[in-house]
């Protein structure tokens, strides 16, 4: 994209505060895989504290608490408190184009889907896929009271997973894969709600043995990306091809892991 569009796009790149040295370490050591370093900013996200069942708060240490990164919704609100939107500005960016790392065939700064949606009149846009099947675990870009939502799939009832139109076709039918496109001028440090998710969470017992429960035992807040969507006036829906632009590392084996990944990548004629 960089070549075609005879510029160098900047990189916004979020860290945790568990995983930045070592990130930025290795930008370094590859050197930045070629990339003008000058255009890459490196920002830690913020962090929550995790608590157990009875709402005790977890600690990591005798003086630290047990803290998370606080969801992938908290981008806006890290890369405003790191101090880059004078960055953005200074820069004269117009569309941020946010996406998930975990999707080893996600397309950065796609071209066609920055033309499409400002061609669309839209103030943000979401790539999509076709749900390979009703009760694919994929949240659903839908309408809700005329403005645009996503629903989890864990929120969809029964009836609302199986429903179709006239034609036969599934009405929650296209998965969102993370890969989203804001207008700028549009994102403000809104109110934005936490949402309370189940994890296990290593933490630090009386006697100080630290701990790595094998199964839930507590809640971390997250704030969601898929919240901004509903924040929107409008959002453009783009269609992608699955096995192009889309496969997830979420296990270590069978669906949706590394191995599934791979084939994906050589299908792509993507060399590793």
């Amino acid at each position: 994209v960089k070549e075609k569009a005879n510029a160098w796009i900047p990189l916004f790149i979020m860290t945790s505060e568990k995983n930045n040295d070592d990130t930025t370490q290795f930008f370094k050591e590859h050197d930045y895989f070629g990339y003008n370093k000058d255009y890459v900013f490196f920002f830690v996200q913020e962090m929550a504290p995790s608590v157990s069942y009875d709402g005790k708060i977890y600690m990591e240490g005798k003086a630290k608490l047990s803290t998370s990164p606080n969801g992938n919704g908290g981008w806006f609100s890290s890369l405003a408190k790191a101090g880059l939107l004078d960055k953005i500005d200074e820069l004269g960016v117009e569309w941020l184009n946010v996406f998930s790392v975990d999707n080893v065939l996600q397309k950065m700064a796609d071209p066609v889907f920055v033309g499409a949606t400002i061609e669309a009149g839209c103030v943000c846009g979401s790539k999509v896929v076709a749900k390979a099947d009703p009760n694919e675990k994929v949240g659903v870009l839908c309408l809700e009271d005329g403005k645009p939502s996503i629903v989890e799939y864990y929120e969809m009832t029964d009836e609302m997973i199986h429903s179709k139109d006239e034609n036969g076709r599934l009405l929650y039918n296209y998965g969102v894969i993370l890969n989203y496109l804001f207008k700028v001028k549009t994102l403000m440090n809104e109110y934005m709600p936490t949402h309370v998710v189940e994890k296990k969470i290593p933490y630090m017992a009386e006697d100080g043995q630290m701990m790595k429960p094998e199964e839930p035992n507590g809640y971390k807040f997250e704030l969601l990306v898929l919240d901004m969507i509903r924040m929107m006036d409008n959002c453009l829906s783009f269609e992608v091809e699955r096995e192009r632009e889309f496969a997830p590392i979420k296990n270590r084996t069978g669906v949706d892991s590394l191995d599934t990944a791979r084939d994906l990548m050589k299908k792509n004629k993507i060399e590793f």
